[in-house]
């Protein structure tokens, strides 16, 4: 089923560079396990992360945006592009070289195989292939 969908290429893979790779943490998420990492804004009068203090942790900001041609790519190089049906798999035509379909979660099981069939016609790669495709083959 997925030997056409492994050779497909895009059209230009751009080397991928993250200006930060490290997750922001939450102030004071280190102290107190009530405190989840996930980032919080800190918002208090005194705070020394929302003041800029030199040696704590640094807040997300703009300039840690990535580059507008890399941007939401993935590191195969293409642009994964949400698919719900063969209709919509049919939008990817004359894009196959720059968006790979991803099968939604919410797409039954004979669903999946018609369109990953029809991917296979078109040429255009599907990063999901195999999900819930295992079980029904087995019965």
């Amino acid at each position: 089923m997925a030997p056409t969908s492994t050779k497909l290429r895009p059209l230009v893979k751009g080397r991928i560079i993250k200006k930060r790779t490290k997750k922001f943490v939450r102030h004071q998420s280190d102290r107190y396990m009530r405190l989840l990492p996930s980032w919080r804004k800190p918002r208090g009068i005194d705070n020394r992360v929302r003041r800029r203090f030199k040696g704590v942790y640094l807040m997300p900001s703009i300039g840690y945006g990535s580059d507008k041609r890399t941007r939401h790519m993935r590191p195969d190089g293409f642009r994964a592009f949400l698919v719900n049906n063969v209709k919509e798999l049919e939008m990817l035509l004359m894009q196959n070289r720059k968006f790979a379909a991803e099968i939604s979660h919410t797409v039954s099981a004979p669903n999946r195989k018609k369109i990953i069939e029809r991917a296979q016609q078109l040429a255009i790669k599907v990063t999901n292939p195999h999900a819930r495709l295992r079980a029904e083959e087995k019965e």
